[in-house]
């Protein structure tokens, strides 16, 4: 049971610790390698034919985009 409450406590103090961190800089959360930009890779799918859920999601985000107000 120690070694839980040990466990516990250590990813407490690094869970306030990173809170702390983040309220101070007052930065948003990023990405420090640029993603998959940087590789190269236009998409995260990079296939020929799209499933059918992805095709549908795809519809979905150009339809938003077309229609929105600003």
């Amino acid at each position: 049971m120690s070694i839980f409450l040990l466990t516990f406590a250590l990813f407490l103090i690094v869970v306030v610790a990173m809170a702390l961190g983040y309220l101070l800089q007052r930065k948003s959360i990023a990405g420090s390698c640029g993603g998959l930009g940087a590789l190269g890779i236009e998409k995260a799918c990079d296939c020929d034919n799209p499933c059918e859920s992805r095709l549908r999601r795809l519809e979905k985000e150009k339809f938003w985009q077309d229609n929105k107000i600003i």
